[in-house]
């Protein structure tokens, strides 16, 4: 379907990839992978048309369509989440305002036998297969589908789509590439923006989706689940395997042993080659074998060992100071905005050393607590730290909260006392900061970068209890491993929120699920956790949700239940409209019939040839009595037309 040809861009002078070359097909689910700024988000950029590359092309096959969600983005609407949503039918929804209007102009026409009536006719019986052929009838239980698998919920249908936060926009704004059902879609970090439930819904829609899907994710469970082709950019370079994440990384690595192994039996064979040279150079009954081995030399194309990029964060968090036994204590804790109650009753105690995750759907109160344990958010209830405990935090817009008028050097310096002044480049050092990178204002630093920082921050303060807010957002993969390994050697107590399956697995030793403004406690790490809820993923928890609250899967929403008794509503008074109209125009003909003869009768002598006619009587009569029915006619309609207003 899109083929990319031979595409190079350069950054500040030097190359950000050269010659890149692949193909997308019909069906296709690709892993787009590699190192945060080793152009992943500029590939699609350019595959999207946003971007354009220094030299190639990317040529696409005749009306190929691709729906590209970015990282971020900037989000304006004034309109309530489902009719964002459904912005994604704008050209049916166009469609069905012109079958109204249709319907209406034909109903206040009674010229039926007129060439102009019979056009509309026409018209409207080809806008009805058109909206019938694109699927019109679906549109809102197919966008009601959607939404509610993104995680919202019914009662934030028609909230203002610019009353949620950007995280929830970027939510809409992908509901609105998946119902659109482009040919390609490429998502840029699609599980920044979700929760496990969530993410696992998109899962399943991807995993059947009829056109071609590319990915770039740092969420190895994401991809494993997703993809079957990996796409790696590296060192400029692409290599490309038809083979999920995982089985993409034994590959890889078998491919370059085995390039190894061929330049090292090379490298023997060529010595052995120079050898046999520089032995018989200057023999002449060598002579022709000598100038054969030359030849062989000067024609040999030298086996290539690929680099592995293995530049990457090195850091170790500092030992943690003594504490007391009890690092926290919760006791009835309650947490409401305005009225809207976020949880209540959360009792807990953590204990030194322990290790444990947040989990549960956005909203449900995994970093307000977080927020709650640091000092930062007032609440109901007790909560007693124990002796000795210092924090160190990363909120979940840890890297907003960064200055941008300063450099990295500033970021860290400015902050930085006692002993670790002195090794503050050490620090950034091991944070990929180094050289020029140091005086980088923050304001031009990636998402990957500005989340480096802020984990560098948290390197200046020895600290005995770390809570974590979504920290591997933004990091690759490589960089989740080594945070990921430098927590599980951290001595002090860890309270992390993630909804990286992954990150999670073998990281903690008990698990805080956030649910119905409720806390339930688990043991073991988020794979424990789903076993021990007898679940085989997040996605059925939600179901059981739905069942305890007698509502299956295939219940119409309150939203589309409204419209429609809207849209039928408004077409009754319509009709009713229209049928008093015309009982008027029958009235007012009836009036005219009973006015003329009245004159014939007011003037018989005038009118006498008019009167000889003894049906004019009979007429007389007949129209005084419909005069009468229309009338009543005329009332019962005005009466029916007022109620339904009413209503």
């Amino acid at each position: 379907m899109l083929s990319v040809n031979n595409i190079s861009v350069q950054f500040s002078g030097s190359p950000l990839f050269e010659s890149v070359s692949f193909i997308i097909n019909k069906k296709d689910r690709i892993g787009l992978v590699g190192k945060n700024g080793s152009g992943k988000t500029t590939i699609l950029k350019i595959i999207s048309k946003l971007q354009k590359a220094d030299s190639g092309e990317v040529a696409v096959q005749g009306n190929v369509s691709i729906g590209y969600l970015p990282q971020e983005m900037k989000i304006s609407s004034n309109k309530t989440v489902y009719n964002e949503a459904l912005e994604a039918f704008s050209d049916i929804l166009f469609l069905e305002r012109k079958i109204q209007k249709l319907s209406v102009e034909i109903s206040e026409r009674t010229d039926y036998e007129s060439d102009n009536y019979l056009k509309l006719i026409q018209n409207l019986t080809e806008a009805n297969e058109n909206f019938d052929n694109v699927g019109g009838h679906k549109i809102h239980g197919n966008t009601e589908k959607v939404i509610l698998g993104l995680g919202f919920k019914r009662n934030e249908f028609n909230q203002d789509l610019n009353t949620f936060s950007r995280g929830w926009q970027m939510r809409v704004e992908l509901a609105k590439i998946l119902l659109s059902m482009p040919d390609i879609i490429l998502l840029d970090e699609p599980t920044n923006h979700l929760d496990i439930v969530s993410i696992q819904w998109l899962e399943d829609f991807l995993e059947t989706y009829p056109g071609a899907v590319v990915v770039v994710s740092h969420d190895r469970a994401f991809l494993d689940n997703i993809t079957k082709r990996t796409i790696e950019i590296s060192n400029g370079k692409i290599y490309d395997y038809k083979a999920s994440y995982s089985e993409y990384i034994l590959l890889r690595d078998e491919r370059i042993e085995n390039q190894e192994a061929t330049a090292n039996n090379q490298q023997k064979q060529l010595k052995q080659v120079e050898r046999f040279i520089e032995r018989f150079r200057y023999k002449s009954t060598k002579a022709k074998q000598v100038q054969s081995k030359i030849k062989l030399l000067e024609k040999t194309d030298i086996a290539q060992v690929d680099e592995l990029d293995n530049l990457s964060i090195k850091f170790r968090f500092p030992p943690a100071p003594h504490s007391g036994k009890i690092v926290l204590e919760a006791n009835s804790i309650k947490k409401y905005f305005g009225k809207k109650e976020i949880f209540s009753d959360a009792n807990f105690t953590v204990i030194k050393g322990e290790k444990i995750a947040f989990v549960g759907r956005n909203g449900e109160g995994k970093s307000t607590m977080s927020k709650i344990i640091v000092g930062d958010l007032d609440y109901e209830g007790n909560l007693k730290r124990g002796q000795n405990v210092k924090i160190g935090y990363y909120a979940q817009n840890q890297e907003e909260l960064l200055d941008e008028s300063k450099t990295v050097f500033q970021t860290i310096d400015d902050i930085a006392v006692g002993d670790i002044r002195p090794r503050i480049r050490a620090i950034l050092g091991g944070f990929l900061f180094s050289g020029e990178t140091i005086d980088k204002k923050v304001q031009v630093l990636s998402g990957g970068e500005k989340s480096r920082l802020s984990l560098a921050k948290l390197l200046l303060t020895p600290v005995n209890l770390l809570v974590l807010d979504e920290p591997t957002n933004h990091l690759d993969i490589h960089s989740k491993d080594i945070l990921k390994n430098a927590l599980l050697q951290f001595e002090g107590t860890l309270i992390i929120v993630s909804h990286d399956r992954d990150f999670l697995q073998g990281l903690t030793d008990r698990v805080f699920e956030f649910r119905n403004n409720r806390l339930s406690y688990y043991p073991g790490d988020i794979y424990d956790f789903l076993e021990s809820r007898k679940l085989r993923s997040l996605k059925e928890l939600e179901n059981k949700e739905k069942s305890k609250n007698k509502s299956t899967r295939d219940s119409v929403s309150e939203n589309k239940i409204n419209y429609e008794k809207r849209k039928a509503t408004e077409r009754e008074i319509r009709k009713l409209s229209n049928q008093i109209k015309k009982s008027e125009k029958e009235i007012e003909r009836l009036e005219n019939e009973i006015n003329t003869i009245d004159k014939y009768l007011a003037n018989p002598e005038q009118f006498k040839s008019e009167l000889e006619n003894k049906d004019v009587f009979k007429s007389y009569e007949n129209f005084k009595l419909k005069l009468d029915e229309e009338m009543k006619t005329w009332e019962e309609l005005h009466s029916k037309l007022e109620k339904t207003q009413k209503s």
